[in-house]
């Protein structure tokens, strides 16, 4: 028997209340499941302690005895030390721009950065040619 603990859905329509439990994973998502092993309450405060409630020990022997937490759970878990806390997968080309954005993309950076060269060069122009005018009044008042 596969063993997965994960998240059984609960509560009113729009108003989530999850339950970590530990199930076969054949199980339909909020169908029979073995043990009840925590809590998850998505609508409070991120900060809130009772946000997320773990029985720590029995986790532990249901990971020792094989079961595979769910990617969400394993989050939960290695957020209270469980366990490891998972990589994050990195991203698939698909969530990228397609070709013409791309170069639009490409264009728009090149552009600012002329504009960006060229203030530049004209704030230091004029800042070259200040210099010496503001010396010009310092010799006429030491003469």
């Amino acid at each position: 028997m596969a063993l997965r603990i994960r998240l059984a859905r609960g509560g009113a329509k729009k108003r989530p209340y999850y339950r970590i439990v530990v199930a076969d994973s054949r199980m339909p998502r909020d169908g029979r499941y073995i043990e009840r092993v925590g809590v998850y309450n998505p609508m409070l405060a991120k900060d809130d302690p009772k946000r997320v409630e773990l029985v720590e020990d029995r986790i532990r022997h249901w990971i020792s005895v094989g079961a595979q937490p769910s990617g969400r759970v394993a989050r939960f878990l290695g957020r209270a030390e469980i366990m490891p806390v998972p990589a994050i997968p990195e991203q698939t080309k698909q969530h990228l721009p397609k070709a013409k954005a791309q170069e639009r993309l490409k264009e728009a950076e090149a552009a600012a950065e002329a504009a960006k060269e060229a203030a530049e060069a004209e704030a230091a122009a004029p800042a070259e040619e200040a210099a010496p005018a503001e010396e010009a009044p310092a010799e006429e008042q030491a003469s």
